[in-house]
C-alpha cells in the first residue's frame, strides 16, 4: 500500500472468470463474485497541547484535541474532535496526554486512545465550562443529551459566522467565490453580519 504512488483505503478481490461470475449471479446490490476488504485506518501517536471549544452554526458545544502535528497516513495532523463531554471522561483524555490518532476512512482525524502508561505526571483533566468560550453567554445541557449549547443564538459571534458560512454553502444557497475564509475576512471587517448583507 505505502509502495503505491496514489492512496487507496482497501481492495477488492473478484472471481477472474466471466463464466463463473455469471454463475455466482447478484445479491440485491452487489455481485456474488467480488468482495471488498478495507485496510486497518494508519495510526500515529502525539501529545495532547490543550482542548479547544468549537461552536456550531446551531450552538454546539464540541471539544477539539490540539494536538502536536503528526504525519499519519502522508496528511499532518493537528486536531480533532472529542465529540462531546462524554467522550472525554469515557476515554479519560487529560491535556498533555500521550495519545493514538488515526484517520477514519482514512480522512477524519480522530483521537483514539490514551496511552494511560505513559501519561505524564502534569497531564489535567479537562473541565467543561458552561460558558460560550465566543460570547460567554450560559450553556445548557438538556438531561439525557452529550451536547452542551450556547444558548445566545444569533447573538453570538460564533454561531453567526457558522451560519453566514453555511448559508453560502454548497448545500444552501451555492455562491461561488463566496468561501469560508472570504466570509471570515468580511464579518471580521463588519461587512457582513446577516445573510441579508451578501444581498447588499
Amino acid at each position: 500500500r505505502s509502495s503505491l504512488g496514489f492512496s487507496i483505503d482497501g481492495v477488492v478481490y473478484k472471481v477472474n472468470r466471466i463464466d463463473l461470475q455469471e454463475r455466482l449471479g447478484f445479491r440485491d446490490r452487489e455481485p456474488r463474485w467480488a468482495i471488498a476488504q478495507k485496510f486497518s485506518p494508519e495510526r500515529g501517536q502525539t501529545h495532547i497541547k490543550f482542548i479547544s471549544i468549537s461552536v456550531g452554526r446551531m450552538g454546539a458545544l464540541t471539544p477539539i484535541a490540539e494536538l502536536e502535528p503528526v504525519n499519519v497516513g502522508g496528511v499532518l495532523v493537528s486536531r480533532a474532535t472529542l465529540h462531546n463531554q462524554d467522550e472525554i471522561e469515557r476515554k479519560d483524555f487529560r491535556v498533555r496526554d500521550l495519545v493514538v490518532v488515526q484517520r477514519a476512512g482514512d480522512v477524519i482525524p480522530q483521537v483514539v486512545s490514551v496511552l494511560i502508561d505513559k501519561r505524564p505526571l502534569d497531564a489535567e483533566p479537562f473541565i467543561f465550562k458552561n460558558r460560550c468560550p465566543s460570547c460567554h453567554s450560559v450553556a445548557i445541557r438538556e438531561p439525557g443529551e452529550a451536547v452542551w449549547i450556547c444558548i445566545a443564538s444569533l447573538k453570538c459571534p460564533a454561531q453567526l459566522l457558522e451560519r453566514l458560512i453555511h448559508f453560502a454553502s454548497r448545500d444552501a444557497f451555492d455562491i461561488e467565490g463566496l468561501g469560508e475564509k472570504n466570509i471570515e475576512l468580511f464579518f471580521k471587517e463588519e461587512l457582513l453580519k446577516s445573510p441579508a448583507d451578501i444581498f447588499r
